[in-house]
């Protein structure tokens, strides 16, 4: 009977922990997410710099597979996740983002590039959501770039909006790529959470959750 009883209990048990752990494209992405933090984080370059800034900051665009190149036309594309800590110092959950730019002009080779985004000010978080984040010193942000193989959009080194760390992989010669666009991946966000969340359910109501992110909300907040 016991054994029965024990048998009946696994099969009412894995249904569950098979769905706990459904691998999707945005469950993988958050777990590169988290092998960015944690290598940027340990990267001597950079640890420094991030592990002072990462407890003041306002938010955090993590991307972890921004990849660049071209022959004569190039392009870049990759998928952020954008986190906003509220005023009690909690992370939210992340809002997935498509990043992507083009432009003509004398380049080529290819670069896969892994990049965190530490927004220090209200100013530089909003110029994320409004896609104004590529236009830098235009918009009236700043943004200080650390670490090598980071693309050369500093404007100032003190009191920045914005610090962008980055590593890359593999050689880029060429002009820099311009009008990159950061949008809302509106489809990824609603099937990582189910229904039709909007950036503000997701950043700021905090209105969804899915546990799978907490890894990234708490190595965020070490």
């Amino acid at each position: 009977m016991r054994g029965v009883i024990a048998l009946a209990l696994i099969a009412w048990l894995i249904p569950a922990a098979v769905k706990a752990q459904t691998v999707t494209d945005q469950s993988v992405m958050v777990n590169r997410a988290v092998t960015t933090v944690e290598r940027l984080r340990a990267d001597p370059s950079m640890a420094e710099s991030m592990n002072d800034l990462l407890p003041k900051a306002r938010g955090v665009l993590v991307v972890p597979d921004l990849v660049k190149g071209g022959f004569f036309f190039g392009a870049q594309y990759g998928t952020g996740l954008l986190l906003v800590r509220d005023r009690s110092g909690g992370w939210s959950d992340p809002a997935f983002f498509s990043i992507a730019a083009g432009s003509f002009g004398l380049q080529i080779g290819l670069q896969d590039a892994e990049a965190i985004y530490v927004i220090m000010t209200d100013g530089g978080l909003n110029a994320v959501l409004d896609n104004r984040f590529k236009t830098g010193a235009s918009a009236g942000v700043a943004v200080t770039v650390v670490g090598a193989g980071a693309e050369a959009a500093t404007t100032t080194h003190v009191g920045a909006d914005i610090y962008a760390f980055s590593r890359a992989v593999g050689l880029y010669g060429g002009l820099t790529l311009d009008g990159a666009g950061i949008l809302p991946r509106h489809s990824w966000n609603a099937a990582y959470y189910g229904g039709n969340p909007t950036i503000q359910d997701i950043l700021y109501n905090r209105a969804v959750n899915n546990p799978q992110a907490d890894r990234l909300r708490n190595i965020l907040a070490r």
